[in-house]
């Protein structure tokens, strides 16, 4: 059993709220997270017909039934629950006694924000982050490649076979219960040209022109994927520093397996020639910061920063007064002009060169130029743990 470090702060939100919920990606391992933290509670799948026709047609009764020290597990199964979850914690008058879990946060966050406010700890768990899987010893490339989904883990499951079978289930399974997506094919054609365009500008026009479907509609299909946290969009960086900035969001997968399958990448050897072998490099390195950031209670945020000459810095940690820029290059070499966007926006922002991060393809951690360079392997001890 692999720990997860998200469990601390779950263990915090049960001294403070009467609801917790993990919300994620489907199987990015909530159902077992819950079961592990909370094994005296009593387990309730919403996936489970007869379970989720009882909550759906008496949900009075099924709380009456299921009332406290409970897991409802896929909860956005029957969201009409929602409802009365908030007069049934109402009376309770306890924290941590009701735990929810949920795939779709498209459909379940407007639930929770208008039924269950003030009163549930909202928690977001993605697949295993490289500190969870450390005693794996893996390559940059093998953790590239096989992505980091626990099932493949677990149960030893062949990357090819699991993102194959992932992929179906998602647009078969999830999709279809969302009305605005009628034409699948063309969703599958979207989220593979999204793959392609992975650590890059978000362009919804070309997107569009490419699927052959309306701009309105890629914006929904956009907002379906970042719902179902399959996808994050990097926002630009707001200050102006007296330049005119990019205003687009950058998109990432949240999963480089997952890119990697719909990129029809079969092969790890296959990454060290592809083109986007920089691009999926720091799409890794952006979702280990998310991992980190959802599971210590989003305690920074995370943007790019780019003018309108061309300079960037492809990512800056916001914590409280305290800003880092780091640098992303997949090369194993450190080169001197891999310090040029640093410094740049290091004097245009009066940041410290402590502050300074270049991360990296190599092992070592060192300082050069009065900044840290960090391996790939180290963002959690070589960055996350020293911010915050």
């Amino acid at each position: 059993m692999i720990e997860r470090q998200i469990e601390e702060e779950i263990l915090l939100l049960k001294n403070e709220f009467p609801i917790i919920a993990i919300l994620g990606p489907r199987q990015s391992g909530k159902t077992t997270l819950s079961q592990n933290i909370f094994p005296d509670y009593k387990y309730i799948s919403l996936e489970d017909i007869d379970h989720r026709d009882f909550a759906t047609n008496d949900p009075r009764g099924f709380l009456n039934k299921y009332n406290e020290n409970i897991i409802f597990d896929e909860i956005q199964r029957a969201p009409q629950l929602m409802s009365y979850l908030q007069t049934h914690v109402d009376k309770m008058k306890e924290n941590g006694k009701i735990i929810i879990t949920g795939s779709h946060n498209f459909l379940l966050m407007e639930q929770i924000s208008q039924s269950l406010a003030g009163r549930v700890g909202i928690t977001k768990l993605l697949p295993f982050s490289i500190k969870e899987l450390s005693k794996e010893k893996q390559s940059l490339d093998s953790h590239i490649f096989m992505g980091s989904y626990p099932r493949i883990y677990d149960q030893k499951i062949r990357p090819a076979v699991f993102y194959k079978n992932y992929i179906s289930t998602y647009i078969e399974k999830d999709i279809r219960q969302i009305k605005q997506v009628t034409k699948l094919d063309l969703f599958m054609k979207f989220m593979k040209l999204l793959a392609g365009r992975t650590g890059q500008e978000l362009n919804l026009s070309t997107i569009s022109e490419e699927c052959g479907v309306s701009h309105n509609t890629i914006s929904e299909w956009i907002s379906i994927l970042e719902a179902s946290f399959l996808i994050y969009k990097l926002k630009p960086y707001h200050k102006n520093y007296n330049k005119r900035l990019v205003k687009n969001s950058k998109i990432y997968f949240t999963d480089t397996g997952l890119v990697c399958s719909l990129l029809g990448i079969r092969k790890q050897e296959e990454l060290d020639y592809h083109f986007l072998k920089g691009n999926i490099f720091e799409t890794f390195v952006l979702s280990e910061f998310l991992k980190n950031c959802y599971n210590t209670g989003d305690k920074f945020e995370l943007y790019y920063w780019r003018d309108n000459h061309k300079k960037e810095i492809d990512l800056i940690l916001d914590y409280g007064i305290n800003k880092f820029g780091i640098e992303i290059k997949r090369s194993e070499t450190i080169h001197e002009k891999y310090f040029s966007g640093l410094s740049y926006w290091k004097n245009l922002s009066n940041t410290e060169s402590e502050n300074m991060y270049l991360i990296y393809g190599g092992t070592d951690n060192y300082i050069r130029n009065e900044m840290n360079i960090v391996s790939w392997d180290n963002i959690f001890n070589g960055i996350i743990k020293k911010v915050i």
